[in-house]
């Protein structure tokens, strides 16, 4: 994979590329579209992607503490609880991360199936939703999934983000799908938009890779780097703050 900014170089070095600045909380987000801005093929976007992005979709997985994602998206996706990989136990290890990062899905109305592969990691997934939600449903995952209250009607990502912050687990990895990472946005939270633009014309009507809540005004992002392979490319993007 070869760097294009800030500087050229034939090679990358992902893991220095993405690496999380320290052990503050830093919520990232990792999003794919084609080039005319679908972040969907066919209602998934796994069709999107291809060797050079699961490459980036690895290291990013293996350097965060926690895998935020909204339940629709890991049902349409077919999300499972990350294992633990041996390419980065050392690394993990010395700076006091868990083998592997912890699944957190946000879901309001708790419709997760509690025999399912989401909830077959290594550890608790958790579960991020609202006071209102369902008793009976928040006590069918009780035994499978540590529970997160966020919000009273809505989830509230903010409180949500600073639990999972107060649980050992600052550096986020949000993968979507879009409208949650909307709500992120909209909420201040982000610090790093990591984007694939992969090499494809899709058209249709598929959404971006944030729908929904508009923010109050634009964000500004500053480009970290760019990374190309397989004419993919890997654009890291700071979130710029006044």
């Amino acid at each position: 994979m070869r760097r294009l900014h800030p500087t050229y170089a034939e090679s990358a070095e992902l893991v220095s590329e993405y690496a999380y600045p320290g052990d503050r909380v830093w919520v990232r987000a990792n999003m794919v579209s084609s080039v005319d801005g679908s972040a969907v093929v066919g209602g998934r976007s796994e069709g999107l992607s291809g060797a050079a992005d699961k490459k980036v979709f690895g290291v990013l997985r293996g350097l965060c503490d926690v895998v935020l994602v909204g339940a629709g998206t890991a049902r349409a996706e077919g999300y499972r609880a990350p294992s633990a990989k041996a390419r980065y136990a050392e690394s993990r290890a010395s700076a006091g991360q868990r083998p592997a990062p912890v699944l957190a899905l946000v879901s309001r109305s708790l419709d997760l199936d509690p025999t399912s592969a989401l909830f077959s990691g290594p550890q608790p997934t958790i579960v991020v939703t609202t006071e209102s939600a369902s008793s009976s449903a928040a006590e069918r995952l009780g035994d499978v999934a540590l529970l997160v209250v966020a919000g009273e009607n809505e989830v509230d990502i903010g409180s949500a983000l600073d639990q999972l912050a107060a649980l050992g687990l600052p550096r986020v990895l949000c993968e979507g799908g879009p409208h949650l990472l909307a709500e992120v946005v909209a909420a201040g939270r982000l610090d790093e938009l990591c984007a694939t633009v992969s090499p494809r014309l899709v058209a249709g009507d598929g959404p971006r890779i944030l729908t929904g809540r508009e923010t109050a005004a634009p964000v500004r992002l500053q480009l970290a780097h760019l990374l190309e392979e397989d004419d993919n490319l890997f654009a890291r993007y700071l979130v710029t703050r006044a």
